[in-house]
């Protein structure tokens, strides 16, 4: 097969779980072939190019085999290659490390881990005060 539709690949290539999700990431934007905005029905050959936003990383495939029935895990090496940069990784790795990336500012309590780190920067230990000295009055 020398061509597929861009929905069918990113679902048989296992970047989606399904390919109404792979559908849906074309039609919002977060698919593109050699930089243009895909749809679903775009077709692709080998040798083309497939960002994917997938928040915080854009990742990138070069499509190496044309498919449109699903294979199994082991067999996806054949399917694609992967071409992200390296620093898309580094940034994926910083969201993970941040733990405040997943709840938007101003969005409720904060979360009892979060009140823990906050407990744990405001410490009076860490300005150099003991408890004693905070409350002395001479």
């Amino acid at each position: 097969m020398n061509e597929a539709r861009i929905d069918k690949w990113l679902w048989a290539a296992r970047i989606f779980k399904t390919r109404s999700v792979a559908a849906n990431a074309c039609k919002t934007g977060r698919v593109t072939v050699n930089g243009a905005n895909a749809k679903p029905a775009r077709m692709i050959k080998v040798g083309e190019v497939i960002h994917v936003k997938k928040p915080p990383v854009t990742y990138s495939f070069k499509v190496l085999q044309c498919i449109e029935q699903r294979v199994g895990a082991k067999l996806v090496p054949d399917i694609y290659e992967n071409v992200t940069d390296a620093k898309q990784y580094e940034l994926l790795e910083m969201s993970r490390i941040s733990g405040f990336v997943d709840r938007a500012r101003g969005t409720g309590r904060p979360t009892k881990k979060d009140r823990r780190a906050i407990d744990a920067f405001v410490d009076p230990v860490m300005f150099g005060f003991d408890d004693d000295e905070m409350f002395d009055e001479d």
